[in-house]
């Protein structure tokens, strides 16, 4: 059974599981404790009909912060079926279920309060960007997320990918790359979209001066930025 007290003497382990660092965690800590706090207050005054003696009632399976927030972490980081959440945390899959619907909103207003939340307007990312004496150096890539094979055939067509030979979806990211932090997040499309044409759907606007970095599924994208650096396309040898 997973929990924090444990987890935190294993850094390699803790990282892997919840894609943060001890000191990330345990900065991220009390804002989670108080947008927590706040989400039980205002659930609170639904309860009060309920009449029970003290200590009375199941216990719960996830007894401190410290473990809430893990548990919030790691399904966000792996994304396991509920029933393997249940079985890492010792509970049900019901159980589980209903911790991933509680914390899920929690963990996203401690987020939005830490201000680390990506953008999703791609016409908003220039005025989101911060102040900085450093011209903005940004990376933006499509990345794909296998997904469950859907029963309808056209649905099959849409989501899948050619080149991984997979279903999957797809959205564009926006990266720093100093700081590594992802600043603008696209709508989620099927896997059968192009890199270069759902960047185009999107419309980002970049901030001035901006030094933007691609691959070459970005092959022909020309953004109003300062400089974008791609590899050059090889032209193929004759014979």
């Amino acid at each position: 059974m997973l929990t924090y007290e444990t987890l935190k003497t294993k850094p390699k382990e803790l990282v892997a599981l919840t894609g943060l660092a001890r000191r990330e965690f345990e900065e991220l800590l009390p804002v989670f404790g108080q947008a927590l706090h706040s989400a039980e207050e205002q659930a609170q005054p639904a309860l009060r009909k309920r009449q029970r003696a003290p200590g009375g009632g199941r216990k719960p399976g996830l007894r401190t912060v410290e473990d809430k927030l893990l548990f919030a972490l790691v399904y966000t980081k792996t994304y396991p079926l509920q029933v393997v959440q249940g079985q890492l945390f010792g509970m049900s899959q019901s159980s589980a279920n209903e911790w991933i619907h509680c914390l899920l909103p929690v963990l996203a207003a401690a987020l939005e309060h830490l201000d680390v939340m990506p953008e999703r307007d791609g016409a908003r990312v220039a005025h989101q960007e911060r102040p900085s004496t450093e011209a903005p150096d940004l990376i933006v890539d499509g990345v794909e997320r296998r997904r469950q094979r859907p029963k309808n055939r056209e649905k099959q067509a849409l989501h899948y990918s050619g080149k991984k030979k997979h279903h999957a979806d797809k959205n564009v990211v926006l990266v720093h790359t100093q700081s590594k932090r992802v600043r603008y997040l696209s709508p989620t499309l099927p896997g059968v979209v192009h890199d270069k044409a759902l960047v185009d759907w999107v419309k980002i606007q970049y901030p001035p001066a901006t030094t933007l970095r691609s691959d070459l599924g970005f092959y022909g994208y020309h953004p109003r930025v300062r400089e974008h650096l791609q590899p050059k396309k090889s032209l193929s040898r004759r014979n």
